[in-house]
């Protein structure tokens, strides 16, 4: 059968597939839409595993809030330049995808992955995507903070995001110290809350650059566990959020200025996440 121009621009309104993709598709399909709608959702498919190997080093982050403020959602939605990222349909996904995952309480990617998305899951739609962009896509990171109050922060230039959780947070101003310590968090990149959330392989790593360090300053042997002790203090100071000098005011701690907000408020969990 004859497929019209027409037939073309309606497939092409409907999936957002190329003007040639759509005539093939429909031809194969003999003017059947529902058929060539599963046809280049198939070449979709095709095209996803040949870019599986491909790195997405370009993207959107987005961040959501509950309602009552004790749960935050920080996900990415990568791909591979920053052409695609910059596009105004693809940070509508974005948004749409994390929408999604509040309505529905997804714990995890693979959840959300699994939800239904205009028909069809999540999942496929992000490969129905790829075959239409010609990138790969993916949800690169999906992280939830809890807390008496979530404050998020995503940077102007939409590629990095923070969540921080606030603990003991009765007193006034706590949304306002929640943004600075997100933007603290977003600038200086610590590693942990504090000392106790710093993990073990990390410890030993700074105790042994410590001991090497000593070592080659020609320290005596038996000084060096000292001498590390004491730059793994450093770097606790300078690593962890807690213990890092206040951007906006060096004179305090995070803890301390936290701490003259509101008595007793502080941090018991954060996210950052960085895209390339």
């Amino acid at each position: 059968m004859a497929i019209t121009a027409q037939d073309v621009n309606k497939l092409r309104q409907m999936t957002g597939a190329g003007m040639m993709d759509c005539k093939k598709a429909l031809t194969e399909a003999e003017g059947d839409f529902e058929k060539a709608v599963d046809i280049l959702r198939k070449k979709g498919q095709k095209v996803s595993a040949s870019r599986a190997d491909r790195e997405t080093k370009e993207g959107v982050v987005v961040t959501r809030v509950a309602a009552n403020g004790t749960k935050g959602i920080l996900l990415t939605l990568t791909c591979e330049t920053d052409f695609v990222a910059k596009n105004e349909g693809f940070g509508e996904f974005a948004n749409a995808l994390i929408d999604l995952a509040v309505a529905n309480a997804a714990e995890s990617k693979d959840a959300v992955m699994a939800l239904p998305f205009e028909n069809i899951t999540v999942a496929e739609k992000i490969i129905e995507m790829t075959g239409r962009i010609g990138e790969k896509i993916d949800i690169s990171h999906f992280e939830i903070v809890t807390a008496e109050t979530v404050v998020p922060y995503v940077h102007s230039n939409g590629k990095l995001g923070v969540l921080v959780g606030l603990v003991n947070t009765s007193g006034a101003d706590v949304e306002e110290a929640g943004k600075d310590v997100a933007m603290q968090i977003a600038a200086m990149n610590p590693v942990a809350v504090d000392k106790d959330g710093v993990d073990s392989s990390t410890v030993e790593r700074e105790i042994e650059i410590g001991k090497e360090q000593a070592r080659a300053e020609g320290k005596a042997e038996e000084m060096l566990e000292k001498i590390a002790l004491g730059k793994l203090a450093k770097f606790y100071k300078e690593n962890t959020l807690l213990s890092q000098q206040f951007v906006k005011d060096n004179s305090k701690s995070i803890a301390q200025y936290l701490d003259g907000v509101s008595k007793g408020l502080t941090v018991n969990a954060f996210k950052r996440i960085s895209i390339g």
